[in-house]
């Protein structure tokens, strides 16, 4: 028999009305906003009526340097989920809404997968509740306003040359990294430099994913720096006067959205920053919403913990006040293997010497989570291919650390695949062992801060930039910035900038490209390597797959 897709998977899912979902955490019918009979945003007034309720346990699900497919973070977030209802723990799942560039690009979808998913996974996918969109408007609203000023009197004295703001689009489009704009003549506005991000890397998403309530969500717009004059000062959203209207955009989105696992669990999906180029968590707004509605909240951070895990620790609980009390370390063998030096090809075919010497990168990052104060426990997302003999090098080298790592079938089985992991999740976060803590303090400098990153998580001897970004960090730290965190943009595949330097590198350097400041989000984005913020489609993109049948059924979407 055929191994069904992740696709054909969800289509078959027995999808219970959201309300019934919502009953699970005591969401009245009134306080949601149906799209639909399967998903629905929660109301802004509920959120703020349940703001005194005693919080839940927050657990993080992290992982190990990925291969290019990704190694399942998502999928166990959910089986995980699904595996402590199953026990009997009211838990919920927070996960990030998925970027059209990696579903048309190389990864595919983001909702999970096999019984490990959330549904409905092709409107997840594609567009969604139209988050994405309002974040994309409101972002390009700005950019628009800013090229208005400088056509009419241009009062604020904006500088063409040192307008910082880029316009945004939710796809892979590597054309437009660098663009002209103006072009045509004087009513077609003032000719510049301009260029697009993806939406998901935008300081509107990051705002998005940070503010605390829509208030917050307006100020922090206010605060963004868009440009500079032709003196060089600064000049905010604030003096525009557009973070009205940007908010306007963003009211409806900024209510998190309820969805549901295949087996009928609660999920927030809301907000999506990538990790290797954003700071990679869902909302705050989210997150804390979740606390206050169940005993358990597993969320997930992007990408390998050098980056996703990294972030939602010195970025997202740094300024939303949270205390995680456990960590899932997610592992596969394939991903230990290519660390241990096989071919992407080859990874099917047992190797335990190569496995063995992978597990270096493991290692790693077990050291790099004990740094941040908090348990963790290891989840061997397993593959089909993986044998008994690898999964258990894998938990041996594990146990030298006093770590647990489990074998986890939630891909195959669902929750009942992940319940072992389920319980020992619980007993790390009832024990009380976990003592938070940051990397960093807000009073290191910024350039100490990224120093300080790349030499504790990176294993790097140092970082290094030319004059003009070092001028650009002593800039920021003049005009009164040098107490925010910094977001690293970074490959994803190493732990240094190089993405073929695979395993646990030790004594490089960390080559900064440039700084990008995010006032509103109120962190400082440096830019490492050869990373894009605006990335491009692989030669045979997963949108030649995707098609809609004749029984007009979507097709091909991972």
């Amino acid at each position: 028999m055929a191994v069904k897709s992740d696709i054909e998977i969800a289509q078959a899912a027995n999808v219970l009305p959201i309300q019934e979902i919502a009953k699970k955490l005591n969401i009245p019918a009134d306080a949601l906003i149906p799209y639909g009979h399967d998903k629905a945003k929660i109301s802004a007034d509920f959120i703020k009526a349940n703001g005194k309720v005693k919080d839940g346990k927050l657990i993080l699900v992290t992982a190990v340097s990925p291969t290019p497919a990704g190694e399942g973070k998502t999928t166990t977030t959910v089986g995980l989920g699904d595996g402590l209802n199953l026990i009997g723990r009211k838990a919920v799942i927070c996960l990030r809404e998925p970027s059209l560039g990696p579903c048309f690009g190389m990864k595919g979808g983001a909702a999970g997968g096999g019984y490990a998913q959330v549904v409905p996974m092709t409107d997840i996918n594609l567009h969604f509740t139209g988050d994405f969109h309002a974040v994309g408007a409101a972002n390009n609203l700005l950019a628009a306003l800013i090229d208005n000023h400088m056509h009419w009197a241009n009062q604020l004295n904006i500088d063409p040359r040192r307008v910082t703001w880029r316009r945004v689009v939710d796809m892979n489009d590597r054309a437009l990294r660098t663009v002209t704009s103006g072009l045509g003549g004087y009513h077609n506005g003032v000719v510049r430099e301009a260029g697009f991000d993806i939406t998901v890397a935008s300081e509107v998403m990051a705002i998005f994913c940070l503010a605390t309530d829509l208030a917050d969500l307006e100020t922090r717009l206010a605060n963004i720096v868009l440009g500079y004059t032709r003196e060089n000062a600064p000049v905010t959203v604030r003096e525009l006067n557009a973070q009205g209207s940007m908010t306007a955009l963003l009211r409806d989105a900024f209510q998190p959205n309820l969805v549901q696992t295949m087996e009928n669990n609660p999920a927030f999906m809301h907000g999506g920053p990538f990790a290797n180029i954003a700071h990679g968590c869902n909302s705050v707004i989210a997150t804390k919403t979740a606390l206050k509605l169940a005993d358990y909240i597993v969320t997930e951070a992007g990408f390998g913990a050098d980056l996703g895990a990294e972030k939602f620790f010195n970025i997202k609980c740094r300024k939303a006040g949270l205390s995680p009390d456990a960590v899932v370390l997610v592992a596969t063998v394939r991903a230990l293997k290519m660390q241990g030096g096989v071919a992407r090809d080859n990874l099917s075919n047992e190797n335990v010497e190569a496995l063995r010497d992978g597990c270096k990168n493991l290692e790693r990052h077990i050291r790099n989570l004990g740094k941040f104060g908090v348990p963790v426990t290891v989840a061997i997302n397993h593959f089909t291919a993986d044998t008994d003999a690898e999964v258990q090098v894998v938990q041996e080298f594990c146990e030298k650390y006093h770590i647990k790592a489990f074998k986890c079938t939630h891909w195959a089985d669902g929750g009942k695949g992940a319940t072992e992991l389920a319980e020992h999740v619980v007993e790390l976060c009832d024990g009380g062992s976990a003592q938070f803590r940051t990397l960093y303090n807000d009073d290191l400098s910024l350039w100490d801060k990224a120093a300080t990153i790349a030499r504790e998580i990176y294993g790097a001897d140092d970082i290094i930039a030319d004059k003009k970004v070092r001028d650009q960090f002593a800039k920021f730290e003049r005009e009164g910035y040098s107490k925010y965190p910094i977001c690293m943009a970074k490959t994803q595949f190493s732990f240094s900038t190089d993405p073929n330097l695979l395993g646990a590198p030790s004594g490089h350097v960390v080559p900064i490209r440039e700084i990008r400041l995010a006032a509103g989000a109120e962190f400082v984005v440096v830019v490492c390597g050869d990373i894009m913020t605006m990335p491009g489609l692989p030669r045979v993109p997963a949108a030649d797959a995707i098609r809609v049948n004749a029984k007009g059924r979507i097709e091909g979407l991972f």
